[in-house]
């Protein structure tokens, strides 16, 4: 356990970042489920609403320094690949 005031300060701040990073992690997790159970379903327009609602959490995370910037291109790359296979 740390005895340096600054330090105790660190763990505690340290513990709300991870916790936020945590839920912004599972927010993507979830907006990517979702897109690819209307992709299973074969339901095109839900896809195409799900496929933007999860691109824009990906790049909101991002921006916040959560997940990297380039990770975010590829995983909305790969979504937008199944969402296009899709409408082949």
């Amino acid at each position: 356990m740390a005895n340096i005031k600054s330090a105790k300060k660190r763990i505690g701040v340290i513990e709300k970042k991870t916790a936020q990073n945590r839920v912004r992690k599972s927010q993507i997790k979830t907006a990517i489920r979702r897109f690819d159970e209307a992709v299973a379903a074969g339901n095109k327009d839900e896809a195409q609403a799900k496929f933007q609602a999860a691109q824009k959490r990906i790049y909101q995370v991002a921006s916040k320094g959560t997940i990297h910037k380039n990770a975010a291109d590829r995983k909305v790359s790969k979504l937008a690949n199944k969402l296009n296979s899709m409408n082949a």
